[in-house]
């Protein structure tokens, strides 16, 4: 079954408005074919290739499936990179906004008591890195009693970053009853039983990637010398003149060398790898999403998280080792429907690992010669004309989503005894707001944030000035901006 439109399933007015809001208009191929089983609670093991949109494919119906009234955590979703984590928390807050749906994101690198705090509230959702997950399961302070659904996101790269025990460890702590769903661009043998031991008779879905990832994206390769590389990126990016594009390294060494070169010759870029701090990473990725800069360099372990759809370029200035990264690299660009174009330069003594990639991938990657200086010439003009100007600023899907939504701060929590219906009673007596104009009330010790929807923010900050919670008189501001 094939719907036209997200209102074909059976779904809240809250769920489709949020999708209208943030642009979802037809399914993509795996959404139309993962939703409605997932409604049905059926397992599912899906081979989708990145960009397909298969984050929208498990999220939807599990915003849709979820009891909002259940305090404690009723989805787990695994993945292997924090930057994924965080995307993927993102997707489900913003599909699950309308019916005030909370989630939770806890992978390394972060203080874990933090975290410990965040799963003692209300949480519908957690999205975690398997070691960090594993740890608060351990240390008892991730609360599995009321989990009903597990998805597994990107399963192949778990394996190949060494996750798989972990996951397994995961996996028999949870609920024996409940629906788990696994996600992977490939399918290696160690997926595959994975799937066979802990899943319930799993439904098979398999989109086409081969010949659709053909169709969407060109590839190309140049044979060049190691010494050669830089030489040859600037002249084929002065041709290619991209938008876009993400420059994929071996090394963190070798993404600082290629990073630090190209801001030397005035490129706009920025890099990103697993030796940076998370603040910086998150950082960068955001300002990469916003089209503030044009290149990005990166390892393939940081680049996990990137969820773009107009990246119009990749270019494997390091061939990858494995088969597997070719896909997960290549399928950064040609997302969404959109064309995409994959350059590869491979040094002489890389021919195993080539044949290996196009063995996988089932079509023989065309060799191009390197450009004449001719030709490099004839662009150049073109090419420094769009170097000069900045690029123009991507807006973000949820846009359109927050512009009715205003987070309000108040300066009272668990310290004066304040819960979320404190909260929810006080502002729903105000003039003109509902129960349904509330949205995600987050209570730390001494603050608390309070989403108001449906573009009544100002209505409540005026009444709020003059209204006590509970007895006491808050300060209100608008998050951020007090």
């Amino acid at each position: 079954m094939s719907a036209s439109s997200f209102s074909d399933y059976t779904l809240s007015e809250e769920i489709v408005r949020a999708l209208e809001s943030l642009g979802y208009t037809k399914p993509t191929e795996v959404q139309s074919k993962v939703i409605p089983i997932a409604l049905t609670k059926r397992d599912i093991a899906v081979k989708s290739q990145t960009g397909s949109g298969k984050t929208a494919a498990f999220g939807i119906p599990l915003c849709e499936m979820v009891d909002w009234e259940e305090n404690k955590p009723q989805v787990l979703i695994l993945t292997p990179t924090r930057e994924l984590a965080a995307q993927v928390k993102e997707d489900i807050t913003n599909i699950g906004r309308y019916k005030r749906i909370k989630a939770t994101a806890i992978y390394g690198k972060e203080p874990f008591i933090k975290q410990k705090t965040e799963l003692k509230q209300k949480s519908h959702f957690v999205v975690g890195t398997p070691g960090r997950v594993l740890d608060h399961i351990e240390r008892g302070s991730f609360d599995l009693e009321r989990l009903e659904y597990l998805v597994i996101d990107e399963a192949d790269e778990m394996l190949r970053m060494g996750f798989i025990d972990q996951v397994e460890s995961i996996i028999k702590a949870l609920p024996k009853e409940r629906m788990t769903m696994l996600f992977s661009a490939t399918l290696p043998k160690d997926v595959e039983n994975l799937c066979h031991r802990y899943m319930n008779n799993p439904l098979d879905i398999e989109i086409e990637t081969t010949e659709s990832s053909t169709v969407k994206i060109d590839h190309s390769l140049y044979i060049v010398r190691e010494n050669d590389k830089f030489s040859l990126f600037k002249d084929i990016t002065t041709l290619e003149n991209p938008d876009s594009c993400i420059v994929f390294c071996r090394t963190q060494e070798q993404v600082d060398h290629v990073a630090n070169e190209l801001d030397r010759i005035g490129y706009t870029c920025d890099k990103i790898h697993g030796g940076m701090v998370q603040e910086d990473r998150f950082k960068v990725m955001n300002e990469f999403k916003r089209g503030e800069y044009r290149y990005l360099v990166a390892t393939d372990v940081a680049a996990r998280g990137i969820d773009i759809d107009s990246i119009t370029h990749v270019i494997n200035y390091d061939l990858p080792l494995t088969k597997e990264s070719y896909v997960h690299r290549t399928g950064r660009t040609g997302r969404a429907g959109k064309t995409g174009i994959a350059i590869s330069f491979v040094t002489p003594h890389e021919d195993k690992f080539l044949s290996d990639i196009e063995g996988y991938i089932g079509f023989e990657i065309q060799q191009k010669e390197a450009p004449s200086k001719e030709e490099v010439a004839a662009a150049k003009a073109t090419f420094d004309a769009k170097m000069s100007t900045q690029p123009p600023v991507k807006k973000e899907k949820s846009e359109n989503l927050n512009k009715e939504i205003l987070k309000l701060f108040f300066n009272g929590g668990k310290k004066k005894k304040l819960r979320a219906v404190d909260f929810v009673g006080t502002i729903a007596k105000i003039e003109g707001v509902t129960v349904e104009d509330i949205g995600i009330i987050t209570i730390e010790e001494n603050i608390s944030y309070v989403d108001i929807l449906n573009g009544k923010g100002m209505l409540v900050i005026k009444a709020m000035k003059t209204t006590t919670i509970k007895g006491k008189q808050l300060k209100v501001y608008e998050a951020n901006k007090k």
